[in-house]
């Protein structure tokens, strides 16, 4: 197939039917060194099984072309055991129900090689960082956060990170631990239907850029996010992304390219 398998699923956890965080290890060769904030390839055959609640399949993928798609790399770049991946259902889509469909000792295709500019290398050493994220764009800062909360000396941290729901709000409990351990390092959850909610939800609701506007980002960091002192990082849905992206904007915040420095650093993976 061209593709041929070459990694096996460790571990598989379902956040919510339509979530989940998936570990792939590779079997017989070694991870590659990795800048966090890159991403790699994940690929299966089109014949491998789909999620029993993803779509019916209308335009079935050609027989022996493999599936690919680009996901950001969630674990440590100090962890080399396995690369984790935070991925969402795509009911419709080719790969993502063939992923879900996924169980521990499955194999599938993980490109060794990983690459991307989404990565804190722009990023001067004592300036704060703010991760703005919704759904799994949340995946890059968990790499980020896991491989230099403790070695960026100085430096603040905050991450924004908006759902719908509670339920949805993956990596939760490890950010809220992140966050109790650590005085240099603010976790925000937004939920933007709290009316949903099972159990009444009791924190930030709406969407990022209301957290952002009301202050509350800057009260629950400790300190005022400017672009003399900070660089923002934004990952997710292109709405969101627009949106805080007129914010920062309004603010003095210019987005960084590769040939114009700037303190808004954006992914635009969609």
């Amino acid at each position: 197939m061209g593709m041929e398998p070459n990694a096996i699923v460790r571990q598989k956890v379902l956040v919510s039917p339509e979530l989940m965080i998936l570990r792939v290890a590779p079997d017989g060769w070694e991870l590659p060194e990795f800048v966090p904030g890159q991403y790699t390839v994940l690929g299966l055959p089109p014949d491998a099984p789909r999620y029993r609640l993803a779509d019916p399949e209308e335009d079935p993928p050609p027989a022996g072309k493999p599936i690919r798609r680009a996901y950001s790399v969630a674990s440590s770049s100090r962890a080399r055991e396995y690369v984790e991946f935070y991925i969402t259902l795509v009911r419709s889509g080719r790969l993502t129900p063939r992923l879900f469909a996924l169980e521990a000792g499955d194999r599938l295709f993980l490109r060794p090689r990983m690459t991307g500019h989404f990565t804190l290398d722009r990023v001067a050493p004592g300036r704060h960082v703010v991760l703005v994220a919704t759904g799994t764009g949340l995946a890059p800062y968990m790499s980020m956060l896991r491989s230099f909360l403790d070695r960026r000396e100085g430096a603040r941290w905050a991450v924004l990170h908006g759902a719908r729901h509670s339920w949805d709000l993956g990596y939760r409990g490890e950010l809220e631990t992140m966050e109790r351990l650590s005085p240099a390092f603010a976790y925000v959850p937004v939920v933007s239907r709290p009316g949903e909610e099972h159990v009444p939800w009791g924190g930030a609701t709406g969407y990022v850029q209301d957290a952002w506007r009301s202050g509350l980002l800057a009260e629950r960091a400790g300190f005022r996010p400017s672009p003399a002192n900070t660089d923002v990082f934004l990952c997710g849905a292109p709405g969101m992304i627009e949106a805080m992206a007129a914010v920062l904007a309004e603010e003095g915040f210019e987005e960084s390219s590769r040939g114009k420095p700037g303190q808004v650093h954006v992914e635009r993976y969609w």
